[in-house]
């Protein structure tokens, strides 16, 4: 079973918003056994809330539930639990270097580094523009659902 760990600001827009759609695009395919997907913050400012009412509705309307999932915060000792640990953007990596203390079994990419297209992911926090956001982590989400299946964990 491959170990994945989403990871952004709060955790309560774009990790959430990826766990989530990565789940269901695994279980669609029959893969879902293969893999566990969760999330985290790398800040204390949304610890226990639950994920962003933007995120929800936008989840919602495609038919995936979010339900229950509170921000939880990313452990030093996440390194080592987890196989991939995928940021939102630039700076959620650079946060999670300084958690862990550097990358030395090169376990953290941004989501997006797996696609033709490897770039951050904008925080709709700020944009206000789920719809971006949700494209974008369905691109990610596919091209490493696509990548894990063929037997990589690194993005090429």
């Amino acid at each position: 079973m491959t170990k994945i760990l989403f990871v952004c600001h709060g955790n309560i827009c774009r990790s959430p918003m990826a766990e989530f759609v990565f789940r269901e695009m695994a279980g669609k395919r029959g893969m879902g056994a293969l893999f566990h997907a969760a999330s985290a913050a790398t800040s204390g400012e949304e610890l226990g809330n639950p994920v962003h009412q933007g995120t929800r509705e936008k989840l919602r309307a495609v038919g995936i539930s979010c339900a229950d999932k509170r921000a939880v915060r990313l452990r030093p000792d996440d390194y080592r639990a987890w196989d991939l640990l995928l940021g939102m953007d630039s700076y959620n990596l650079s946060n999670m270097r300084r958690i862990f203390g550097g990358d030395p079994e090169r376990r953290m990419y941004r989501l997006l580094d797996y696609s033709a297209h490897p770039r951050d992911i904008a925080d709709p926090w700020y944009t206000g523009d789920f719809d971006a956001t949700y494209a974008d982590v369905c691109e990610g989400c596919g091209a490493l659902l696509e990548h894990l299946l063929r037997g990589g964990l690194r993005p090429e």
